[in-house]
């Protein structure tokens, strides 16, 4: 075993799949991708 953890990683991806849910519907990628810029 290794002292190497992914979460902030998974921790991330979590992020990004939860604006991905907050926007479905709504106006196109180029929104998108600012909220993810944003988050980050």
């Amino acid at each position: 075993m290794t002292e190497v953890s992914n979460g902030h990683v998974e921790g991330l991806n979590n992020k990004l799949k939860m604006l991905k849910r907050q926007m479905y519907g709504r106006a196109g990628l180029e929104l998108l991708a600012k909220r993810f810029i944003m988050a980050t």
